[in-house]
């Protein structure tokens, strides 16, 4: 192998395991971003929406950037469940057209577009200089799926770390310009074309 998944850029490390008893106080972040934006977010804002004092959401979240990193995470993974769930169908198919449905997903979330909107340099640490938990994800659920096709013989016999993080940078593209006039106008048979060069690139 020519290169191994360890030598990208590391990933930042990852937050504490979402707890299903925050759901209301995440539940309550993302109104708040969604009437105010990420940087005018508040504590305070949080713990008022969620009718709860601060001290309850300080004893979860130190700050404000571990909830809302929290709230992104939660948002984004449930994106992530869309794309590589089972469907009967081989690894390589499973996982270009679930990579075309999340790009398709992530582009139009609500959240995402409201982050694009108002708070778009947030987004800059996790394009250019680290990866985030949600990326970490992918890599995560992509090299799983990788490793399946290449055993059952659908997807060809490389490194599956590798494939991995090329395929997370191929799709970041189009999720970054998602909002281009071009782009979106023309967002479905991006995504079809994306699914074709991703399913031919993966065969043996």
């Amino acid at each position: 192998m020519s290169q191994r998944h360890a030598q990208l850029p590391p990933a930042a490390p990852g937050p504490d395991p979402l707890d299903p008893a925050d759901g209301a106080l995440l539940d309550a972040a993302e109104a708040c971003v969604m009437a105010v934006g990420m940087k005018r977010t508040t504590l305070t804002d949080v713990a008022r929406r969620a009718g709860v004092s601060r001290m309850t959401v300080y004893r979860r979240f130190p700050d404000v950037e571990a909830l809302l990193q929290a709230l992104m995470t939660r948002e984004f993974l449930a994106v992530l469940g869309n794309t590589v769930r089972e469907d009967g169908s081989s690894a390589r198919e499973r996982l270009a057209r679930g990579s075309a449905r999340g790009v398709k997903l992530l582009s139009e979330h609500a959240l995402f577009n409201r982050l694009m909107d108002v708070d778009p340099e947030l987004l800059l640490p996790y394009a250019f200089h680290r990866y985030g938990a949600f990326q970490r994800a992918v890599l995560g659920a992509y090299g799983t799926v990788i490793r399946e096709g290449i055993a059952e013989g659908s997807i060809r016999d490389a490194d599956p770390e590798l494939l991995a993080a090329t395929l997370e940078l191929m799709l970041r593209g189009p999720v970054l310009a998602a909002r281009t006039e071009e782009v979106s106008a023309s967002r479905d048979a991006i995504c079809a074309q994306l699914e074709t060069i991703i399913d031919l690139g993966l065969r043996p």
